[in-house]
């Protein structure tokens, strides 16, 4: 059998090849910010020979998808996950989304309840005394 593979690599027809700064301008998040998502692995963009970062559209629509994920509170350990129930050609959830996900949806919103809860205490303990500062405040004023 021959083998007739010269190690090219050609793209999908995806859309035209960008660079960093116009994803950046595309999506609204910093450079830094998106080399930090490729760090994660939540992007993957291909190297140019000159060892550029090239983007694509289906790039720009995963870093917005990113981008509203984490922006809506979601930490980037899960949106990977999240990532992985997705399939990005389709915009739909693959066949992957099964039990084990969903116990991980469970754990990650109980973890969530637990914040609130400390969250909302922490409030009620300010809130008080903020309403014993007033009062004392007001009772001072009274006095004078």
């Amino acid at each position: 059998m021959l083998n007739v593979d010269i190690g090219v690599k050609v793209k999908p027809e995806t859309g035209r090849v960008m660079r960093i700064g116009e994803l950046s301008r595309r999506t609204g998040l910093s450079t830094r910010m998106l080399r930090y998502y490729e760090q994660e692995g939540l992007i993957h963009p291909e190297r140019g020979a000159n060892g550029y970062r090239d983007y694509t559209d289906d790039d720009v629509a995963r870093a917005k998808l990113i981008r509203d994920l984490v922006g809506s509170g979601v930490p980037t350990r899960l949106v990977s996950i999240v990532l992985e129930q997705r399939d990005d050609r389709e915009g739909t959830w693959t066949s992957k989304c099964d039990r084990d996900f969903a116990a991980r949806l469970v754990g990650e919103i109980e973890d969530l309840d637990g914040r609130i809860a400390c969250l909302t205490r922490s409030r009620d303990a300010l809130g008080e005394l903020l309403r014993l500062t007033l009062t004392h405040v007001g009772s001072r004023e009274a006095s004078v």
